[in-house]
């Protein structure tokens, strides 16, 4: 159980591994976010701080202002941040930092009080910059993920070595140095064609993926990396390849063009590329209050983090929200949103064209206690929540948010058809049309044709390029969750390891 206090200001496990100046670093640090590894920690509403025993006589003294995105380490380390800096976020993100607000030590109150210091005073001269210049500036996201670079070898030194300002276009300029490499090695993929040998060497993409990662735009170092997994896969991969290889084309032109882009679609681009928006940056927007019923939920594995998507389908606004929750090292997903609910709660949108992303904010009514799960009121007629319409209506849903964002991978939809057997596998079908469903959805399509009896039934379903995926069937008295879950092996090693 946490015991962690005061206010949700904690980051996720991604916005941490964000940072890692390498792969291998965030896997380092994994072994350091042990609570019997640290002492003297503890976190408030601005920073976080411990003492790590490393292999020196020493520990080794971290400070993270966690609002300013800057950090220091006693630590002899070259790189910023070193492993010591990520595993102590990664104890904090779950929750094994206790509050400590008004009870700082002497060291890190002085350096977190010299970078609130910093961080003003480049506010101030950005804000000042950015009115003295006639070209439009990168989206807000920017800033959080540019300042996390900002770091020092001391606690006791100051915060920032160059103004924010600096700080900031070196990023940008990393990042149009990155993009300028992507889109050459995209030139030469295409000069040389899908047939390239080079193309099944994994070493060819992962080069790449490394340069990204360095220029800091992972979101799409992580894409190049699964297009890797493509190749060969299946016997239809040089169209599934191109694709990818398409839209890596169309973000790197994108994020290298901010200023031709308007604020909402130019804050859909750096989400996709790998910049970062602080949750308390969220949470400062206007909330959508509704009473959201929980309409279905998508469990993946991605790398090591086991990562959970909740639909939310707003019953007065009729607008879909989608929220994340991430585990990792032995954790447990988010639970507090349990499939047929319906909360009635403030939900703050993520910046972005599509905005699907969203927080959950206040929860109205009776508060919540410990692990209590509450639901707002009686569901009983769960079908008559949702919308759910035709298949033609569901694509249409799912083309204009291709419209917005060309390069999301998921959405959700709600329609009323049956599912069916076709040619080439399954499908969802009415009078409408058809649309195939993922063919290795076996379990879900077991409980789909369970529960329906091949008689059409109202349906929460993730759009994938690869067809729907079925996420919960909703009956006249209940919702059935059919969604899937992350990988079995790893989940049952898991729970043998907790035994």
């Amino acid at each position: 159980m946490s015991n962690v206090s005061g206010p949700d200001v904690r980051w996720q496990v991604e916005q941490v591994f964000a940072l890692a100046p390498r792969p291998s670093d965030a896997v380092v640090a994994q072994s350091l976010a042990v609570a019997a590894r640290w002492g003297s920690t503890g976190c408030d509403r601005q920073g976080v701080w411990g003492r790590c025993r490393g292999t020196g006589s020493e520990p080794y003294d971290c400070v993270v202002d966690h609002l300013a995105v800057t950090f220091s380490c006693s630590c002899p380390s070259r790189r910023r941040p070193c492993k010591h800096v990520l595993a102590l976020l990664l104890l904090w993100v779950h929750g094994a930092v206790p509050w400590a607000e008004g009870t700082r030590p002497g060291h890190a109150a002085a350096w977190l009080t010299r970078s609130a210091a910093a961080d003003t005073t480049a506010d101030a001269a950005a804000t000042t910059a950015t009115t003295a210049r006639t070209t439009s500036a990168p989206p807000a996201s920017a800033r959080a993920s540019t300042e996390a670079s900002s770091t020092d070898s001391q606690p006791d030194s100051k915060p920032d070595a160059k103004p924010a300002t600096s700080t900031r276009d070196e990023r940008l300029a990393r990042m149009r140095a990155g993009l300028a490499d992507l889109d050459r090695w995209l030139e030469d993929r295409v000069r040389t064609g899908l047939a390239d040998p080079a193309l099944a060497s994994y070493r060819t993409w992962d080069h790449l993926a490394a340069r990204l990662t360095d220029a800091q735009v992972s979101g799409l170092a992580n894409r190049v990396r699964r297009t890797a997994g493509a190749v060969g896969a299946h016997p239809r991969w040089h169209e599934q390849v191109l694709a990818e290889l398409g839209l890596l084309h169309l973000l790197a032109s994108a994020g290298s063009n901010f200023a031709a882009l308007s604020p909402a679609r130019a804050e859909s681009v750096a989400a996709a590329v790998g910049m970062l928006v602080r949750q308390a940056d969220v949470l400062a927007g206007v909330p959508i209050t509704d009473h959201w019923f929980v309409a279905g939920r998508s469990d993946v594995r991605e790398d090591r983090i086991e990562v959970r998507r909740t639909y939310l389908y707003g019953r007065a606004t009729g607008e879909w929200a989608m929220v994340l929750s991430f585990a990792a090292y032995g954790q447990s997903l988010d639970t507090s949103l349990p499939v047929g609910s319906v909360v009635h709660a403030d939900l703050f949108r993520y910046p972005g064209a599509l905005g699907l992303r969203a927080l959950v904010g206040r929860r109205h009514g009776d508060e919540l206690h410990g692990d209590e799960q509450r639901v707002d009121e009686p569901v009983d007629s769960p079908a008559a929540l949702l919308s759910a319409g035709t298949v033609a209506q569901a694509c249409a849903e799912v083309g204009a948010a291709v419209a917005a964002e060309p390069w999301i991978e998921r959405y959700p939809v709600a329609l009323r058809a049956a599912p069916t057997r076709a040619k080439d596998g399954w499908v969802l079908t009415d009078s409408a049309g058809s649309l195939p469903l993922v063919a290795d959805v076996t379990g879900g399509l077991a409980a789909l044709l369970a529960c329906s009896g091949g008689a059409a039934v109202a349906v929460t379903a993730e759009w994938t390029p690869a067809g729907l995926v079925p996420l919960a069937v909703h009956l006249a008295d209940r919702t059935v969750d059919i969604g899937p879950t992350a990988d079995p092996s790893f989940v049952a090693g898991r729970a043998e390891a907790r035994a």
